[in-house]
């Protein structure tokens, strides 16, 4: 199967934005972010998958997120994304990993896929069924790496991630040794404080059937 994982900061409650931005200002929690969407092995490229929102929300002078294949979801099909490849845009989440799944032989294989946002881009993809087995070539959300914002509560917010807990189940949070092997370096332990924000590096991961942790 594909599978696909969710990269997101969120408060205790799931708030994520705040206005069409972010709530906070976290440098070294972005640093984090850049890094893990773009560390893949040599001859490889993650892809980072976004709504049209979250696209238009970076600035203009990081678009598109460098040395990573971006993938811009509209249903606006004559959307001009005003940059050149690696970037492409798609009107659903399926048709974005048959896109990353269907490159040219020219072109830099893809390591892993993440979604980063938005909200409905988010419960989209946290909702796909799970496929009938792993040879299938269906997208699948298997892992969540969470920057859970522990305080303060944020409750301007007015953008929200699903609890994806309580929604489906078959979730747990793995081991911090765990995260580190998969994002490939070491990962801050513990309770980190910045600018007045504390905040925890986590990762779930779908125990659902047969699709467990040994699988990346």
């Amino acid at each position: 199967m594909t599978r696909l994982t969710l990269i997101v900061a969120a408060t205790r409650t799931n708030g994520i934005g705040q206005n069409s931005r972010l709530p906070w200002r976290l440098p070294l929690e972005m640093a984090y972010f850049a890094r893990v969407t773009s560390n893949a092995p040599e001859g490889h490229m993650n892809a980072v998958i976004m709504g049209r929102n979250t696209w238009e929300s970076i600035p203009s002078k990081f678009r598109p997120l460098k040395n990573r294949a971006n993938v811009v979801i509209s249903r606006n099909k004559n959307y001009d994304l005003w940059v050149s490849c690696p970037s492409y845009l798609q009107s659903d989440l399926t048709n974005a990993v048959t896109r990353l799944s269907n490159r040219r032989d020219s072109d830099v294989p893809i390591y892993h896929q993440f979604i980063i946002g938005g909200a409905s881009l988010y419960s989209d993809a946290l909702a796909l069924p799970r496929p009938p087995s792993l040879t299938s070539t269906t997208p699948f959300v298997d892992r969540i790496l969470l920057t859970r914002i522990l305080s303060p509560s944020f409750e301007e917010c007015d953008v929200f991630m699903p609890d994806f807990e309580s929604r489906w189940p078959g979730w747990t949070r793995a081991r911090h040794e765990d995260l580190e092997t998969w994002v490939g370096f070491e990962v801050p332990k513990g309770v980190q404080e910045e600018k007045g924000v504390t905040y925890e590096f986590q990762m779930w991961i779908r125990l659902d059937g047969d699709v467990t942790e040994v699988q990346t």
